[in-house]
């Protein structure tokens, strides 16, 4: 999201290092789950030419039908809240840029709600995301009439109420809704401002319990479809955000969770939309300091228990950069921003911190939305207007998911805005002539893209137990607790193990096998939860010496678990059709040993690790208590797949 001035944003960053952040007093119970709120839905303008609910394939986005589904969206904020966290919020001059937004999507005062959405798809796009705060949740006062004085059947409802007319409008109308919880407050973001984290102004359980109310308010809205989990993750006064340290920072694990709670609990239709990390350290030359993006996910990606639902995202901005949060004067550091880069170099900056998420046939592998970039329409500086261009054009040729932020404003007032409204209506912005930024979009909306059907790929998915249970199969968490005390991992419902690390408790899982994706899994409910060597046969020694902890006859690895450094037990699955084939002993103990160019990825970074062939499945693992030997998995039992 961007902030005028830009030094506002980065002054904030530097004065939390050295100042207390003040943050809102806590919101009150949220209201019960209300029936649906189709009388304020507006008739569509424009046909839908998608059905959903949408869902992943490898590195795209698909509906309903298998069909390629481009997100070609803008962000409608206002929701998440105007205040600067200055001043008097009643004072319009104390709102990003003079927008008293009072909590609701903006324009609302001026534009029928109809008309706004027809000049939405005037712009081409397809989807928007819209921000909302957790405070805008729990509000029980209406907003004043003033701010809905071109919407007269809003008068007297809260800010939800009205999130839930402009959410149900846009879907009516063809649109993809994704809901995107932009802040804690209702203050204006990013800096130090109360909403660095999910759980800067709340507890983590809040933040997730209000999750799971969203997710359920609008699982009746069909073209509802994602879930944006939390905008902008940064460093607050003295602490940064982390990726994997298990800690009450670990953006990993609370991402994990929220999408686990809304899938499970709430709607099992949304995409799960997890940003990177947008900022690391102290903005002051000699200190580490830098912007992660999805950079994490390369070595420790998220598995949900739908393989088919996670979307990560990313943002970029000009006046940013790999190491410049994009301040100006206090906070400014003397690192490049990304319009000071060469085409070539903003390029690989942009593989590098995102766009390798879509390389295919690794655990990471998923689509990625960069949901907010943008540039204003009064911009002179022309290392911003060609970062512009090249930005457009690297979306352009990369076929790139995006969202342009923001897309509505004030006439005056936002000049970032693709649509701006005076205060009689009057709409202006990128669809005028005048406008330098409509090239550079147009390009981007109607660049060659691929459409139509998506065809299967193989899943590939890492499991990790660093600091706690990964069961990400519903099936098995319906049978409760297979290993008490243990740490246990399974794979999503429909894949397979084919992979460990040594000392990292790490697991890989596919459905690949050999001639594309399938489900090895019986419909019949059914596990064996291994802990000796009983399945082992008469004459079967395939790792002697250590103890073999192997499958029964006609069954396949799914899952494993640890107490501490030491395997504790396997865990089988019967297989829908008889397995057969010969088995060879898969060692790792001492080095990698995987296929030649095998898929997949480093699913565990820094350790040994072996790994079944695509056309295998595995039936065994095998570890040893020796003195002076680790006790975690030392080989695999790898059989060819029938």
């Amino acid at each position: 999201m961007p902030i005028a001035p830009a030094a506002l944003r980065l002054a904030g960053a530097v004065a939390g290092f050295l100042l207390v952040a003040t943050t809102s007093p806590a919101a009150s119970p949220a209201p019960g789950q209300p029936t649906g709120h189709n009388m304020w839905a507006v008739v569509a303008t424009t046909p839908a030419t998608w059905s959903p609910p949408l869902s992943t394939q490898g590195r795209y986005i698909v509906d309903s039908q298998g069909n390629r589904f481009r997100l070609k969206g803008a962000n409608w904020d206002g929701a998440q809240g105007s205040w600067t966290g200055s001043g008097s919020v009643d004072d319009p001059a104390n709102h990003h840029a003079g927008q008293d937004s009072h909590g609701i999507p903006l324009g609302l005062d001026r534009v029928p709600l109809d008309q706004l959405i027809g000049d939405f798809h005037q712009l081409g796009i397809n989807t928007i995301r819209l921000p909302f705060s957790n405070e805008m949740i729990h509000s029980t006062a209406p907003v004043p009439d003033n701010a809905v004085a071109a919407n007269p059947r809003l008068r007297g409802k809260t800010p939800l109420e009205i999130y839930d007319a402009v959410v149900e409008s846009l879907s009516a109308s063809g649109f993809a809704v994704i809901l995107n919880n932009h802040t804690n407050t209702s203050r204006w973001c990013c800096g130090v401002d109360g909403n660095e984290r999910w759980n800067s102004s709340q507890s983590a359980q809040a933040w997730a319990d209000d999750w799971v109310f969203m997710a359920r308010r609008y699982a009746g809205v069909p073209r509802v479809a994602g879930a944006d989990l939390y905008n902008e993750v940064r460093r607050d006064v003295l602490d940064d955000p982390n990726w994997g340290l298990g800690d009450s920072h670990d953006w990993y694990a609370a991402a994990r969770l929220a999408a686990d709670r809304i899938l499970t609990e709430a709607n099992p239709r949304l995409l799960i939309v997890i940003e990177g990390l947008n900022w690391t350290g102290i903005p002051a030359d000699g200190l580490p300091h830098g912007r992660p993006v999805l950079t994490p996910a390369g070595t420790l990606s998220h598995t949900l228990v739908d393989t088919h639902k996670l979307v990560y995202s990313a943002h970029f901005y000009g006046y940013t950069g790999p190491h410049h949060s994009g301040a100006t004067g206090v906070g400014e550091t003397h690192d490049p921003r990304y319009q000071d880069l060469s085409r070539d170099d903003l390029y690989t900056a942009l593989h590098d911190e995102a766009f390798f998420v879509q390389e295919p046939g690794r655990h990471y592998t998923a689509p990625v939305w960069v949901s907010e970039f943008g540039i204003g329409a009064n911009e002179s500086n022309p290392a911003a207007r060609t970062w512009f261009g090249n930005v457009t054009d690297y979306f352009a040729d990369h076929d790139t998911d995006f969202a342009f932020w923001p897309l509505v404003g004030f006439t005056g007032h936002d000049d970032w805005a693709l649509l701006q409204y005076d205060r009689t209506g009057h709409r202006s912005g990128i669809l005028d002539a005048g406008d330098w930024r409509a090239a550079a979009w147009q390009h981007l909306m109607t660049a060659p893209s691929d459409t139509g059907e998506v065809a299967a790929v193989p899943v590939w998915r890492m499991l990790a137990i660093d600091h706690g249970d990964a069961v990400e199969s519903v099936r098995v968490r319906a049978t409760g607790d297979w290993d008490p005390g243990a740490y246990k991992a399974s794979c999503p419902d429909g894949l397979r193990l084919v992979g460990l690390g040594h000392t990292s408790g790490r697991g890989l899982c596919t459905d690949g096998t050999g001639g594309g994706p399938g489900d090895l899994r019986a419909a019949v409910a059914g596990q064996t939860v291994v802990t000796d060597e009983r399945y082992v046969p008469a004459g079967g020694d395939w790792a002697s010496g250590y103890t073999k902890l192997q499958c029964p006859g006609g069954s396949f690895l799914i899952g494993y678990s640890a107490r501490g450094a030491r395997v504790s037990a396997a865990l089988c699955v019967p297989a829908r059709n008889p397995l057969a084939g010969a088995g060879r002993t898969v060692w790792f103990d001492r080095s990698d040993n995987r296929p030649s160019g095998a898929a997949g990825g480093d699913f565990a970074y820094g350790d040994y690790k072996g790994q079944c062939g695509d056309d295998e499945y595995a039936a065994g693992i095998a570890y040893t208590t020796r003195a002076g030997s680790r006790p975690g998995p030392a080989a695999l039992l790898c059989r060819r797949l029938p």
